[in-house]
């Protein structure tokens, strides 16, 4: 495995950076792609080779997006239930920030449903000026 996944934004796809040396994983932008699938496969695939490796280091996670539409909600979903799969599985820790715009209710309360849905994933819902 290469030590980074970076795949630039596009108007519809959010920012990837995955930098595998740095447990550190970030999404940014919009996310309404054509295949949802299809954008988020390879992400998904490379995120669970990853979690199934060394299990001592902490996963950060950095989810900052503006909008995303139900194919993407799918797909986020699919990517925070591999996350928390392997926090009770391999005793791996991780820390998700879900970054949201102050006066973005919506993305507020998606993050805190996701807060309760994976309780095992330490949620940090944190408020930002611009996403």
């Amino acid at each position: 495995m290469e030590n980074r996944l970076y795949i630039a934004a596009s108007p519809s796809t959010p920012e990837v950076d995955f930098r595998f040396d740095e447990g550190l994983l970030s999404l940014r932008g919009e996310s309404y792609p054509e295949n949802a699938a299809a954008f988020y496969g390879d992400i998904l695939r490379q995120l669970r080779a990853y979690l199934a490796g060394e299990s001592a280091s902490t996963l950060q996670v950095h989810i900052a997006l503006a909008y995303f539409n139900s194919s993407s909600t799918k797909m986020l979903f699919n990517l925070i239930e591999a996350l928390a799969e392997a926090v009770e599985q391999g005793g791996r820790r991780v820390v998700l920030h879900w970054l949201y715009e102050e006066d973005d209710d919506t993305i507020l309360e998606f993050g805190r449903e996701l807060a309760d849905d994976f309780p095992a994933i330490e949620f940090v819902l944190q408020p930002v000026g611009v996403v």
